[in-house]
């Protein structure tokens, strides 16, 4: 007697949904979010300031490193 066996149907992998690709726990963190707004928020205080575009164009350069500024200006306030 010969087993018959059926051949399974390949299946389509199911349309992902944007909460199943962006709300992952490695891509979903409190800290990029922070990271976020305090860029978002130093960059429209530097633009805001800047008095002409190439001091603007560096007050965006300078709200990607607003951390930096934050941990040196600390250790600096802490006498370390």
């Amino acid at each position: 007697m010969k087993k018959t066996t059926k051949k399974k149907a390949a299946k389509k992998p199911a349309k992902k949904s944007f909460k199943d690709i962006c709300c992952k726990p490695h891509l979903n963190s409190k800290g990029g979010c922070t990271y976020f707004l305090g860029f978002l928020g130093s960059a429209i205080y530097y633009i805001s300031t800047a008095t002409g575009f190439w001091i603007g164009v560096l007050g965006v350069l300078k709200a990607l490193f607003w951390p930096l500024f934050l941990v040196y200006e600390l250790l600096k306030f802490l006498g370390a």
